[in-house]
């Protein structure tokens, strides 16, 4: 009796789409290191502001892109337009805006994008929430 040696099976390693969350995310944080420098030079706390912000909303994008599909189209929509809109009214507080109207424009936007992913979600999908076929 011949013993075989099992070859082991290579797998790959799935990113499930993590560049352009990172992309996105680097963007987004030397958008918000800029803001925050109000024309001056750059500090050690606007550096650790724009990679903090940028691990955050790449991980919040990552995490939407490759978990969302067990979330219901409504709650789907929802996450994305309070990332969209958190996102949105944080970098607009950094310009050195008011909460009051920094929240506004960021629930503004947050409904938009969940009114805008809703609509997407609803007609791309059947009733039973599965990806309608083409």
């Amino acid at each position: 009796m011949a013993a075989h040696a099992a070859v082991p099976v290579r797998r790959s390693v799935e990113t499930h789409g993590a560049f352009l969350p990172a992309l996105i995310g680097v963007l987004y944080g030397l958008y918000a290191a800029t803001v925050s420098r109000h024309g001056g030079a750059l500090t050690w706390g606007q550096l650790w502001l724009g990679l903090l912000s940028a691990i955050l909303l790449a991980g919040g994008i990552w995490a939407l892109r490759t978990y969302g599909h067990v979330l219901p189209r409504e709650a789907r929509a929802a996450a994305w337009g309070a990332l969209v809109g958190g996102a949105t009214g944080f970098l607009y507080s950094l310009s050195g805006a008011s909460v009051l109207s920094s929240s506004g424009l960021g629930l503004l936007v947050g409904a938009g994008v969940a009114a805008g992913a809703f609509y997407l979600f609803y007609t791309h999908e059947d009733a039973a929430g599965h990806p309608a076929p083409y």
